[in-house]
């Protein structure tokens, strides 16, 4: 299949060109620039935006798991609009899309509901900065989904709402210091960036430029699935700790699954210390059924954050938990939170309307069964051709690995062979299938995914895997096993 990524040579087959000042000539054109699935794709508008990008916007993505240098590729594609399952990119690129945005897709793009309810919030305005009734009815709609949630304060990230609820759990029981699990991602605040130290019984230290020693001294890491770790962690430390924080069903090193046992152990453990149990569900959250992980595996926390699929496309984020906790948080309390965009009636409202679709009959059942269909087959077809691959699947989303190491923590997440998941990346993305550029990333299904995308999908992945075995692929990592 031909291949034009990075700064090729303009391509005149393509009716998007590259207009004066650097824009493209039939800008808003919508369907005059796009192309077929199946034929030449080039990327040089994309290249030359990647250019401009990096003049004026740091490192010239907006968040780093948007830049594509860990798939071996010198820029990432530039996306102009997005429909139902598709993405079509400046160069007229169409994509089927399995990031989603890196999990709160599940509706899919420009849902009519959803623009609908965003055109009629903004004519009844889009931020007051009071009290709205639409705030009122999304906590008690949460409430009622994920039981655990006596009380909520709504935020506009997942980051906030992790902070904030670290914030509230130091307030209630006195105590400064925190554990969490390695490869667990909560967001970008200081104390979410730690890294493990040498042991469980050990302090963390700084992920990130910027973070103070002071902040790492407050934070254990430890690994995922291992109860004997986090008990060693709490003998030392326990009386000192106010959160263990977890995602109950990993998502940020891979899907990753608690083992039998494990939450029910986390949770006994916090118990026995005295500190509180914080579930970040940012991801999970009415991705894996309509509720939370908590739902399904019937472990419940005193605190749990949300982010994601809550907010139907548009910023939102919450956090809350048993009444008495959250009755800490100001102005009813001592913990101080507060945003000026927060509980926003246009976020808010379109929220509703989100939990509304994903509440309707069958919208889990169907999700479920083209996860199941694309990932059984996917896993089946990179197998035939030789590939050492493990996947992980939580409901609509899904990780391939490529090891043959059983994945159940960070480690063997790291097993996962970097070079062999960047070629894959490329093979699909040159195929009109977009992932996430992450070996340690998920696939998501969407509502509007058709068994038509899920075929094409698959039809895509078996050329991929039959052009990295041509190329001894299969070979190699047979060789190093």
């Amino acid at each position: 299949m031909p291949r034009k990524f990075g700064n090729s040579a303009p391509d005149s087959s393509t009716p998007c060109q590259v207009g004066p000042g650097g824009g493209t000539l039939g800008d808003g054109a919508g369907a005059a620039c796009e192309k077929e699935a199946g034929s030449v794709r080039t990327y040089q508008q994309s290249a030359q935006y990647y250019e401009r990008a990096l003049r004026r916007i740091v490192g010239g993505v907006n968040s780093p798991s948007r830049s594509y240098g860990a798939v071996g590729l010198p820029h990432p594609i530039f996306i102009r609009r997005a429909e139902g399952a598709y993405m079509w990119d400046v160069d007229g690129n169409r994509y089927i899309d399995y990031l989603a945005a890196f999990a709160p897709g599940i509706l899919g793009h420009a849902h009519p509901e959803i623009v609908e309810t965003i055109a009629a919030a903004a004519r009844d305005g889009t931020l007051y900065g009071t009290a709205t009734p639409y705030e009122v009815e999304l906590a008690e709609r949460l409430h009622a989904a994920i039981p655990s949630l006596e009380k909520v304060r709504f935020v506009s990230t997942g980051t906030e709402a992790v902070m904030s609820a670290v914030r509230v759990a130091r307030a209630y029981t006195g105590r400064p210091k925190v554990i969490k699990f390695e490869g667990c991602y909560h967001g970008h605040s200081d104390f979410a960036l730690i890294k493990a130290g040498s042991g469980p019984a050990t302090l963390g230290q700084p992920d990130s430029a910027g973070i103070p020693l002071s902040t790492a001294q407050e934070v254990i890491t430890v690994p995922y699935n291992d109860l004997a770790a986090l008990a060693q962690a709490m003998e030392v430390w326990g009386p000192q700790v106010a959160a263990v924080l977890i995602e109950p069903i990993c998502g940020n090193m891979g899907i990753v699954w608690p083992e039998p046992g494990f939450l029910e152990g986390v949770r006994e453990l916090t118990h026995k210390y005295g500190a509180l149990l914080i579930f970040d569900e940012i991801i999970t959250a009415f991705r894996v059924c309509y509720g939370g992980a908590q739902n399904l595996l019937g472990v419940e926390p005193d605190l749990t954050t949300l982010g994601k699929a809550i907010g139907g496309g548009l910023p939102l984020g919450a956090y809350g938990g048993r009444a008495e906790i959250m009755d800490y948080v100001a102005p009813l309390g001592p913990a101080y939170q507060a945003g000026t965009l927060a509980g926003n009636p246009l976020s808010v409202r379109v929220a509703l309307k989100a939990l509304e679709i994903l509440g309707r009959p069958g919208v889990y059942e169907d999700l479920d069964r083209k996860a199941a269909y694309l990932a059984d087959n996917l896993l089946r077809i990179g197998r035939s051709y030789g590939f050492k691959l493990q996947l992980n699947r939580m409901a609509s989303g899904f990780t391939l690995f490529f090891t043959d190491v059983p994945v159940r923590d960070y480690a063997t997440a790291s097993t996962s062979d970097p070079e062999l998941f960047g070629r894959f990346f490329r093979e699909m993305l040159e195929r009109g299938i977009l992932l996430a550029p992450s070996r340690f990333e998920a696939w998501f299904v969407q509502i509007p995914h058709t068994q038509a995308d899920l075929d094409e999908t698959l039809a895509a992945a078996e050329e991929a895997f039959r052009a990295m075995a041509a190329a001894g692929l299969a070979e190699r990592q047979a060789g190093q096993g």
